[in-house]
């Protein structure tokens, strides 16, 4: 129980600043689309940032 509430902590503490920042930098461009192409664009983008970038690095710096 102790290590799914870990990676669930860890991937909010990742993904909440991603969608936020995204969100910021192309919103306005984002919010021109279709629900369902909004949120495509915004997995492709964050689904590889989360794994190769993001949760790699909280780990480290977590020491989990």
């Amino acid at each position: 129980m102790q290590l799914k509430f870990k990676q669930a902590l860890i991937t909010w503490i990742a993904i909440y600043p991603l969608i936020t920042i995204i969100l910021w930098l192309f919103g306005d461009q984002l919010a021109q689309l279709p629900v369902p192409l909004r949120t495509l664009i915004l997995t492709v983008i964050l689904v590889p940032l989360m794994v190769f970038w993001a949760v790699p690095r909280l780990r480290q710096w977590l020491h989990w």
